[in-house]
């Protein structure tokens, strides 16, 4: 049976931890082990031979030069034992972070994500459930490096350990957008960047469509898709998180907070402030300064 392909997005910050991994070898007839609701994810990279598995109502074969995600709430199960000598290297890894599986294009993770009260919008990592090795990551040896690390002394290998799961995760990341080439992401991407870098200024829906070449419909059908919000709700947003900033890190007064983050006012900052955060930005400040 052939199904559409799945992609397990993660919101990062905060970024999904390295946990432990070991090589397998099955003999002919040897299965995987059923299991259920496990509570990490296990990426599996198949070296030789081929795995049968399943996830609930899905099943894969997957062979060599492929990886397959199974998730932390599903069950598990081998849907027929091997047929010839098979060897993988399984990785544990865990996230605090919001996930979710969905097919296609990326998803807007948790517009209301919070770290420290301070309002964010975390990068989404894409990595799909199931495929071929990218190139890179395939010629890299990262996942060899780590089987070697785990031999070692942990207090020397952890460091290095997280750091190359990381790289190995961000390889697998970016070969989906390189593959997908999807301009709706290009542009969604181009605009934030834009926003992030012109957010004091007085922007409009004008001036963002004559600055990015693009008319502001477009640009809020692409920022929607990808984030989950228009231009100027993430612009709004963004400017509060800077606000924040300000406040907790600087004396100034209210009304140059307000300014120096480009609103047009300070009672309009103050109220969008109070809105958003549950609190007035003075208030705010002083929960911080006791």
């Amino acid at each position: 049976m052939t199904f559409p392909p799945g992609f397990i997005h993660l919101a990062a910050p905060p970024f999904p931890y390295f946990l432990e991994c070991s090589r397998t070898l099955y003999e002919p007839g040897d299965s995987h082990p059923s299991r259920n609701s496990i509570g990490l994810f296990d990426l599996i990279i198949v070296e030789q031979g081929c795995l049968f598995l399943g996830e609930g109502s899905r099943q894969w074969d997957v062979p060599a030069g492929h990886t397959l995600l199974l998730l932390p709430d599903r069950y598990h199960y081998a849907v027929k034992p091997c047929e010839e000598v098979t060897s993988f290297i399984w990785i544990h890894f865990h996230t605090v972070g919001s996930w979710t599986l969905a097919e296609g294009d990326p998803v807007y993770m948790n517009r209301e994500a919070h770290f420290r009260d301070f309002l964010i919008h975390p990068y989404t990592i894409r990595i799909p459930q199931f495929g071929p090795l990218p190139a890179p990551f395939e010629r890299s040896g990262q996942a060899e490096l780590l089987l070697q690390l785990s031999a070692g002394r942990r207090s020397s290998a952890v460091w290095q350990q997280q750091r190359i799961f990381e790289e190995m995760l961000r390889m697998m990341d970016l070969a989906q957008h390189d593959s997908t080439g999807s301009q709706a992401m290009d542009i969604a991407e181009k605009t934030e960047a834009y926003l992030r870098n012109h957010y004091a200024e007085p922007l409009t829906n004008a001036s963002l469509a004559d600055a990015l070449h693009f008319h502001y419909n477009y640009l809020a059908r692409c920022m929607k898709r990808v984030y989950g919000l228009t231009p100027m709700e993430y612009l709004t947003d963004y400017r509060l998180e800077q606000a924040k900033l300000l406040l907790l890190k600087t004396e100034i007064p209210i009304s140059a907070v307000a300014e120096r983050t480009g609103f047009e006012s300070t009672a309009y900052f103050s109220r969008r402030f109070a809105r958003r955060i549950g609190t007035s930005p003075l208030r705010f400040r002083k929960q911080y300064s006791r």
